[in-house]
């Protein structure tokens, strides 16, 4: 059976996860234990740039080096307990972002890519709201204002902004292939 990737594929998903680990270590503590950062930049450039397939292969990389113990996690950190910690919906909801995002770059227009981009982005929230709620035992409402209420306008201004840039990087990605 022939693979579906390319070594390029993979050595971009690979690049990518790394720029995630970089970006995730820019950020801000809050009291609810889960820090402002800028991954879901990261999350919406790798599905604007790589698409749903290789987008989707990267961020599952980004998670295995963490859960394998890499400190690629916000605040230098790794290890499982991370994913089983109140930061654990967030970095679940990175992957149906990513594949949102990817499959927005599928899509004729720009106004789908965002939309497409944008319920991704809702999606990752989802989970961290609903990851939450038994974790904390606390109800929907007060795991929505923990879990969205500080992050959500970030986040949707890291998404407007990762899908512009992550369509030009593409753009410039293929010019590269063929000359």
């Amino acid at each position: 059976m022939k693979s579906t990737f390319s070594l390029r594929r993979m050595t971009e998903a690979a690049l990518m996860a790394a720029l995630l680990a970089i970006l995730s270590q820019i950020q801000i503590p809050l009291p609810s234990g889960v820090p402002v950062t800028l991954q879901t930049f990261g999350v919406a450039l790798m599905g604007a740039v790589l698409g749903r397939r290789t987008g989707t292969l990267s961020i599952l990389v980004y998670l295995m080096m963490g859960l394998v113990g890499l400190p690629v996690f916000a605040g230098f950190h790794g290890g499982a307990g991370v994913l089983a910690g109140p930061t654990g919906g967030f970095l679940i909801g990175f992957v149906p972002m990513a594949f949102c995002c990817g499959v927005g770059t599928e899509r004729p227009g720009r106004i789908a890519h965002m939309a497409l981009s944008m319920v991704g982005l809702l999606c990752c929230h989802l989970c961290a709201v609903l990851y939450f709620m038994p974790l904390m035992g606390v109800g929907l409402l007060q795991s929505a204002a923990t879990m969205t209420l500080p992050y959500i306008l970030k986040d949707a201004v890291s998404v407007a902004l990762a899908v512009p840039a992550g369509g030009r990087i593409r753009r410039q990605i293929a010019g590269l292939s063929r000359g």
